[in-house]
C-alpha cells in the first residue's frame, strides 16, 4: 500500500517532469508561443505557492483518501485534455488546474504513508516518499523520452493520463479498508488568510518546510546551472548520476542514520555535507565527483525533511499542515532558485554563484538550529 501511494507521488512529480524532459521540443506543438513556453513549466506551481499551506486543512476536511483519489482522477483528466493538442492559452489553463491536482497528492500522500507505516518503519517509508521527484525524472528520461521519439510529444501526455487514471482506480479500491483519521471541520473561505499564521508560527509544523525552502532553491538550480561547467564527454553521465546518487544515499545511508538521528538532525547533517561539496566544487569547477557528492548529500536533506514531518507532529491534521507548508515552500523554492543562481552568476561569475549556493546550504542548517531552540523554549 505504501508503494502504491508512493507511485501516486511519482505521478505528481511527472506533472512537472513531463514538460521539463521535452521542454526543448515544446516549440513543435506551439511554434508561436516563444518565451511564453516557460510558463508551461512554472504555472503548475502557482497554486502551490498560493494555497500550499492551507491545503492541509482542506484535505483533512475532505478526507485524505478521497483527496488523493480525486486528485489522481483530476490529474488524469487534465493530461487527457492536453493530449488533444489544445490551443496554447487553454493548455496553460490546464497547467494551472493541474497544480491543484499536484497539491492534493503531495499533501494527502505523506499523511497516508505515515498512517500506513509502523513506528519502526516510518523513517524508511517517509524516506521512500522523499525520492518521488528524483525517481520520476529518471523514469521519464528512461521511458518517456523513447515514447516521445516513437509516437510524438502528445503520446507522453496520453501515457501520463493512463497511469494517473489507473492509480486512481487502484487506490480508490485499495484504500477503502485502510483506517484513516476522522475528518476535520471544513474551513471557511474567510478563514484562509488566517490559517497561515498558526502554521508558520509553530516551530513544529513549520520546521520541515523552513528547511525545504532552502533545499528546493538549490536542487533544480544546481541541475540547471552547473552542467555547462562539466566536461562535455562526462556531462551526460554526471547529470544522469546526480538524481540517482540522491536516491541511493537517501535510501541507504539516510535510512540507516534515521535509526540513530531524528529527521531534523539528518537534514542539518545533509545541509552541512552539501556546503562541503559546494566548497569542493568551488575549488574544482565542474568536477564530476563533486557534483555527484553534492547530489548525494541532498539526498540526506530530502529524507530527513520528510521524516521530520511525523516526528515533529503527532496528529494527522498537523502532519497535513506540515506537508502543505512543505508544498508551498517547495514551489516557492523551485520558482526563485534558478533565477537567483543565474543572477549570482551574471553579477559575480562562477564564484558568486557558488557563494550564493553555500549561503543557502548553511542557511538551511541554521534555520533548523533556530527552530529547534524555539521548540526547546516552548516545551
Amino acid at each position: 500500500m505504501i508503494l502504491a501511494v508512493w507511485a501516486a507521488g511519482l505521478g505528481a512529480a511527472a506533472q512537472y517532469g513531463k514538460i521539463s524532459v521535452i521542454f526543448g521540443r515544446m516549440g513543435e506543438l506551439y511554434p508561436q508561443a516563444g518565451t511564453a513556453l516557460s510558463f508551461s513549466v512554472s504555472l503548475v506551481g502557482m497554486l502551490g505557492i498560493l494555497l500550499g499551506a492551507v491545503a492541509g486543512p482542506y484535505a483533512a476536511a475532505f478526507g485524505y483518501r478521497r483527496t488523493l483519489v480525486w486528485a489522481l482522477g483530476a490529474g488524469a483528466a487534465v493530461s487527457a485534455l492536453q493530449a488533444l493538442h489544445l490551443p496554447f492559452g487553454l493548455f496553460l489553463a490546464t497547467r494551472v488546474a493541474e497544480g491543484l491536482s499536484h497539491l492534493g497528492i503531495v499533501v494527502a500522500g505523506p499523511v497516508l504513508i505515515a498512517q500506513l507505516s509502523s513506528d519502526r518503519g516510518r523513517g524508511l517509508a517517509m524516506t521512500l516518499w522523499s525520492t518521488f521527484f528524483a525517481v520520476a525524472f529518471t523514469v521519464l528520461a528512461w521511458f518517456g523520452l523513447p515514447l516521445v521519439r516513437a509516437w510524438g510529444l502528445l503520446a507522453l501526455f496520453a501515457a501520463h493520463a493512463a497511469v494517473m487514471a489507473g492509480l486512481a482506480v487502484l487506490l480508490g479500491l485499495a484504500l477503502r479498508a485502510v483506517p484513516v483519521p476522522p475528518r476535520a471541520p471544513l474551513p471557511r473561505l474567510a478563514e484562509l488568510p488566517g490559517l497561515h499564521l498558526p502554521i508558520y508560527r509553530s516551530p513544529w509544523i513549520a520546521a520541515p518546510a523552513a528547511g525545504w525552502l532552502f533545499y528546493t532553491c538549490c536542487f533544480v538550480a544546481v541541475l540547471t546551472v552547473i552542467p555547462p561547467y562539466i566536461a562535455d564527454d562526462a556531462r551526460g553521465l554526471v547529470l544522469g548520476m546526480m538524481p540517482l546518487a540522491s536516491i541511493a544515499v537517501s535510501m541507504t545511508l539516510g535510512v540507516f542514520l534515521l535509526r540513530f538521528l531524528p529527521g531534523v538532525r539528518l537534514a542539518q547533517l545533509g545541509f552541512l555535507a552539501c556546503a562541503a561539496a559546494a566548497l569542493w566544487l568551488w575549488a574544482m569547477p565542474g568536477a564530476p565527483l563533486a557534483c555527484i557528492a553534492m547530489a548525494g548529500a541532498m539526498g540526506l536533506v530530502q529524507g530527513g525533511s520528510f521524516a521530520a514531518v511525523p516526528q515533529l507532529n503527532e496528529t494527522a491534521v498537523a502532519r497535513a499542515q506540515a506537508s502543505g507548508a512543505m508544498a508551498q515552500m517547495g514551489n516557492l523554492g523551485n520558482t526563485i532558485g534558478t533565477p537567483l543562481m543565474v543572477l549570482s552568476l551574471s553579477a559575480a561569475g562562477f564564484g558568486g554563484m557558488m557563494a550564493a549556493l553555500l549561503v543557502l546550504f548553511l542557511s538551511g542548517a541554521a534555520v533548523h538550529l533556530l527552530l529547534a531552540a524555539r521548540r526547546r523554549g516552548m516545551a
